[in-house]
């Protein structure tokens, strides 16, 4: 007589060995926060950004910002070259802000308006996904010669820069790879992808390189010169203080 024990077993083991990985295997969450801190060093932050407009592989302009990040999505950008100098942008949550040199009304913008060539004011004041995105699935996939992860990131807010995102991550070091960026039509308006350096000792995104996929003709490159831990004043960030006095950090 066939001994059904062995299939018990059997089937006992494949649940018990289906259910350990499962148990060991990263959700997208976690996957998407440590995407994150390939470009985010710390919680307080100050960032150097240099942003490069290219067109036709020449360089046409490029401008320099100081930007400081805090948790709750709040950021603060100083322009800093002689073009733009003394302008400011402010991020609250979904609120944004520009300041103009003399002027004693903050003005109104959204997170999509752009500051130079086809980087806009979301793309430089936020560096964190997982605040402002959720993951809706995780599919694996193979790029090039490593396993990755093939995110897509649904926006949590209608004023983000992009209503979706479709990320693609190294598996293991959730190092980021490239990524499409879609507008609220469903269009896809840039393609990015990321470089990798060293900073402090420590692998991290170095640049982003953005090809506009209307304008063909024009690539946007963020560098991200140098990341230190830095807790800006809280005066920073209210949107009157800004109107009235200069930042020096």
């Amino acid at each position: 007589m066939f001994d059904f024990s062995y299939v018990h077993r059997g089937l006992l083991l494949a649940a018990l060995a289906f259910g350990a990985s499962t148990a060991h295997a990263e959700s997208p969450e976690a996957l998407l926060k440590r995407a994150d801190t390939w470009r985010l060093s710390a919680e307080h932050m100050k960032a150097e950004t240099r942003i490069e407009v290219m067109r036709n592989g020449a360089l046409e302009k490029e401008r320099d910002y100081l930007v400081f990040l805090r948790p709750g999505r709040e950021s603060l950008v100083l322009m800093q070259s002689p073009a733009e100098k003394g302008q400011k942008v402010l991020m609250k949550g979904d609120d944004f802000w520009m300041f103009l040199p003399g002027s004693q009304r903050p003005i109104r913008i959204t997170p999509t308006q752009k500051l130079i060539g086809d980087a806009a004011a979301g793309d430089v004041a936020t560096l964190s996904w997982s605040e402002d995105y959720s993951p809706s699935q995780a599919v694996a996939e193979k790029c090039e010669t490593v396993a990755c992860t093939h995110l897509t990131l649904i926006a949590k807010q209608a004023s983000v820069t992009y209503a979706r995102i479709e990320l693609w991550v190294d598996t293991k070091s959730a190092q980021p790879l490239k990524a499409d960026l879609y507008v609220v039509s469903e269009k896809l308006a840039k393609r990015a992808r990321f470089e990798v350096g060293t900073v402090s000792g420590k692998p991290q995104v170095t640049s982003m390189i953005i090809d506009d996929e209307i304008l063909t003709t024009r690539r946007t490159v963020l560098h991200y010169r140098s990341r230190t831990a830095y807790e800006a004043p809280e005066a920073w960030f209210n949107p009157m203080y800004l109107t009235r006095n200069a930042v020096t950090p």
